[in-house]
Order: structure tokens, then sequence, then C-alpha cells
């Protein structure tokens, strides 16, 4: 029940990743997002992100909840524009409470060059 709330609730979490090219461990603290019942990553644009490389070589990592749990995950890198700005909108607007009208005068950056991926729990 508690997994549940957390992973409903979103936030901070932290996650392990296998390397791509070290192929060991590696963890580091980030944000979720759930949105109409999916589960998402991101980051600001225009930083190289290792954790993504990470992600599209190994899509299985771990998911540190707050509550203590962790969960199996598998992840996707979401490539398609058109999707990506849908969920890139709607995560700085209603997860970081960006002003709508800035968000929109923005998001074309954000859609060129933020990481975004998507996750599902297995099991």
């Amino acid at each position: 029940m508690a997994t549940s709330r957390a992973l409903t609730a979103g936030g901070l979490c932290d996650i392990t990743t296998i390397g791509a090219k070290s192929g060991r461990p590696h963890s580091i603290e980030i944000a979720f997002h759930r949105l109409d019942g999916e589960y998402f990553i991101t980051g600001k644009p225009g930083f190289k992100r290792d954790w993504l490389a990470n992600l599209n070589a190994h899509p299985e990592f771990t998911l540190h909840l707050r509550d203590g749990s962790d969960l199996t995950v598998l992840a996707r890198e979401t490539t398609d524009p058109a999707e990506r700005d849908r969920v890139l909108y709607e995560i700085r607007t209603r997860s970081w409470g960006v002003d709508p009208e800035k968000a929109r005068a923005t998001n074309d950056l954000w859609v060129e060059s933020s990481p975004l991926v998507r996750f599902t729990v297995e099991g």
C-alpha cells in the first residue's frame, strides 16, 4: 500500500542503472513524475546524461522509492516529438509549477534537448 502511494505521488527517488560502457551499477537521485497513470523521468535541456545512455543500453533498472521499497522497472526513451511536446509541457506545468504561457513559449527547447524516459513497473 505504501509503495502504491509513493508511486502515485511521484517525487524524488534514487535509481540504479547499469553503466552503458562499464557494466557496473550507478546510482543517482532524480525526480520521477506520474502523469495520467504513466511514469516519466526527465531533466533540464542541454546536458549530456550518463543515466540516459545507461538506460538506452540496459533498459531494466532499480527504482528506490522514499518509502524504502525497491522496484524493478523497464525504461524506454520517448523520442516522438509530438509526445515529447505533450509530456514535457505537462511535467513542467503540473509537476514543476511553470507558468503555462512560459512553458509553451520555451517548450521547443525542451523537446529538442531534454532527456525523457517512460518507465513501467514490472510484475
